[in-house]
């Protein structure tokens, strides 16, 4: 997004684009993480150094598209997941950057198993 003033130009990038739709999409309940899709290899957790792994972003003058890859919790309906999902998306861009949102794509890659709470440890004593 480029907007010109009497004192200069406003640029927002890609990647600024890119990491607020990254936050959004871990705010979403039942989002379990962001994929980083055949490309980098086995799917894993985002961490919070790279909140752009599963998204990918296009940047016009007043527009943006995002598409997100990510992992959905078992337990959830998964349309519920991906329509909040495109909602939160949305709502974070166009209050951070004033660029009109035109599409939020979601394509689901897997499903996280919560770990069992109480595993059985191997010298445990029962």
């Amino acid at each position: 997004m480029t907007e010109n003033h009497e004192s200069g130009a406003v640029r927002i990038s890609d990647d600024v684009v890119a990491t607020i739709a990254g936050l959004a999409a871990l705010e979403t309940p039942g989002v379990a993480g962001m994929s980083g899709g055949i490309s980098e290899g086995l799917t894993k957790r985002l961490s919070g150094k790279n909140v752009q792994k599963g998204v990918s972003v296009e940047v016009g003058q007043l527009e943006a598209a995002v598409d997100l890859r990510i992992i959905v919790q078992y337990g959830y309906q998964i349309h519920d997941v991906c329509r909040k999902l495109q909602e939160n998306v949305k709502e974070a861009i166009v209050m951070m950057t004033g660029l009109k949102v035109v599409e939020v794509n979601v394509k689901v890659e897997g499903v996280a198993f919560k770990e069992e709470e109480h595993e059985e440890q191997p010298n445990r004593v029962k």
